[in-house]
């Protein structure tokens, strides 16, 4: 690729990318001036903008510098951010070159630990990068030697143990002792290699969390939540008699009132218009709230509508809906009301023709799916909470897949991975031609997810199963059940009962 004559700054650089809007043509290489930090001299920086496939748009960008030799390189994202966050944790055994091997996307703002050696590699540390899990602990064991001589003049104890520390990281790196590669970042861009995909890897686990307000600050994506809008001129709004429940600062409308029609309005112009009919199908909201919120994409203050409904054979559901005016974002969530159930539920579905595919689908964050005529199974937390179909659910599968590893082929791909890939891929997309019959499971822990039956009566459906089972203590460790304890309010409403 031929380089453009160099660019004074960053933003003709940005300008000049925003105008090549064919996708057809190569992406543009720019070249910058910019100041040394070793010899302080001007050097060279290169930057690439361009879309890894079914990826991330990323900043490719590398420093040269003519005086002193000095180079280096970053990758920086330049998408955006994620619904939630994600934490990889790689459990590497002894001796496996290939776990070593394994292909790493590191964001900027992740951070690496490995528990065996109390060892953490914080954002600032090492920036946006594309490596492996060998490659990262060998640029880690390098940055940490580069200044040994003078701490050994200066600290020797501290240089000592620094020393022996180095030994056990570099004996990780070259696979000589097992350890724990956990990969966390709050944005959720960052990735590892997934070989056995599309089924499961033993030796990946894969969490998906909401971020917390630190985090969320830190990634520069939170507002002062002391700032309140202006009070109106008129006065402090009263609070009719019958609304005195309502907390400060939401505002309630019975059914069929403009409360209502807002919501409607906000729910259809969510993610998707099936989001809406979906949940209208079943029944309408008696009562919608409407609070205050921030705008998740720009900060700015927005408002999100809030409702409780009941779907048949189901269970009670919270839907909120928010819209920005500011930037457009648009978003819908839909949370399971009521107690925790007692035990989990499995849904077996059989999809035999095109009136399965239309069945309805929530999926709660926590349900993991499985469809095993073509060994798919996603862990819980992957694509988080949805309202959809069937066909819905695996074109949004289908979508992530390319998304997560459509990255990997390039043209270094081994032959035998990239045709097992076009290989599942096929078999994925049969899946809506029903050229066979097959099964989709949708397990979940707290029973919170949901099939529609395609009969009147759910017991005539005989293509649909659902099934109870009790979670195991590791189930109930993961969703936080074990260290709920409810003995305070069970002996206030006891109290209340027996009074």
């Amino acid at each position: 690729m031929d380089s453009a004559s160099p660019i004074v700054d960053v933003g003709s650089a940005a300008e000049a990318v925003s105008a090549a809007d064919d996708d057809s043509a190569p992406p543009p290489l720019h070249q910058i001036e910019s100041l040394c930090m070793r010899c302080g001299e001007n050097g060279i920086t290169r930057l690439l903008l361009t879309r890894i496939p079914h990826f991330r748009e990323i900043v490719l960008m590398a420093f040269e510098c003519p005086h002193c030799n000095e180079r280096n390189n970053e990758v920086q994202f330049a998408g955006e951010l994620q619904p939630r966050g994600c934490c990889y944790t790689l459990k590497v055994p002894v001796g496996d070159q290939e776990m070593l091997n394994r292909q790493v996307v590191k964001s900027e703002s992740a951070s690496i630990k490995i528990p065996e050696l109390d060892f953490e590699i914080p954002p600032e540390a090492q920036r946006g990068t594309l490596s492996t899990v060998e490659g990262i602990l060998v640029r880690a064991a390098d940055e940490l030697q580069a200044l040994q001589d003078e701490r050994k003049k200066v600290d020797p104890h501290t240089a000592e143990a620094l020393d022996h520390f180095l030994l056990k990281l570099k004996s990780c790196a070259v696979g000589d002792a097992p350890f724990t590669f956990i990969l966390d970042d709050p944005a959720g861009n960052s990735f590892i290699e997934n070989p056995f995909a599309p089924a499961l890897d033993p030796s990946l686990i894969i969490k998906f969390y909401e971020r917390t307000p630190e985090q969320t600050a830190s990634l520069g994506f939170l507002v002062d939540s002391s700032s309140r809008e202006p009070a109106s001129q008129s006065g402090t709004q009263e609070v009719p008699e019958e609304r005195e429940h309502v907390p400060a600062g939401v505002n309630g409308a019975p059914h069929g009132s403009v409360g209502a029609t807002a919501c409607h309005r906000a729910i259809a112009q969510g993610n998707t218009e099936e989001f809406a009919n979906t949940l209208f199908r079943y029944s309408a909201p008696e009562e919608v709230m409407t609070f205050p919120s921030t705008c998740g994409a720009c900060a700015a203050r927005c408002e999100t509508r809030m409702f409780v409904t009941k779907i048949p054979y189901f269970q009670d559901v919270i839907v909120m809906a928010s819209s920005c005016d500011a930037c457009g974002y648009r978003n819908s969530e839909l949370k399971a009301g009521g107690e925790v159930p007692v035990k989990g539920k499995r849904i077996i579905v059989r999809v035999q023709s095109k009136e399965d595919l239309n069945r309805d689908v929530i999926k709660s964050d926590n349900a993991s799916v499985k469809i095993p005529e073509i060994d798919l199974e996603l862990t819980s937390g992957t694509l988080g909470g949805l309202v959809t179909t069937v066909e819905g659910l695996i074109t949004k599968i289908s979508d992530n897949l390319d998304r997560v590893h459509g990255f990997e082929f390039g043209d270094s791909i081994e032959g035998w991975k990239k045709s097992k890939w076009q290989d599942f891929k096929s078999r994925l997309n049969k899946l809506l031609s029903i050229e066979e019959p097959w099964t989709l499971v949708v397990d979940d822990g707290l029973a919170r997810s949901f099939v529609s039956p395609i009969t009147d009566a759910i017991e005539d459906d005989r293509q649909l199963i659902f099934e109870e089972y009790k979670r195991s203590w590791e189930q109930d460790e993961e969703l936080g059940l074990n260290d709920i304890d409810t003995s305070s309010a069970d002996a206030y409403y006891d109290s209340k009962t027996a009074s």
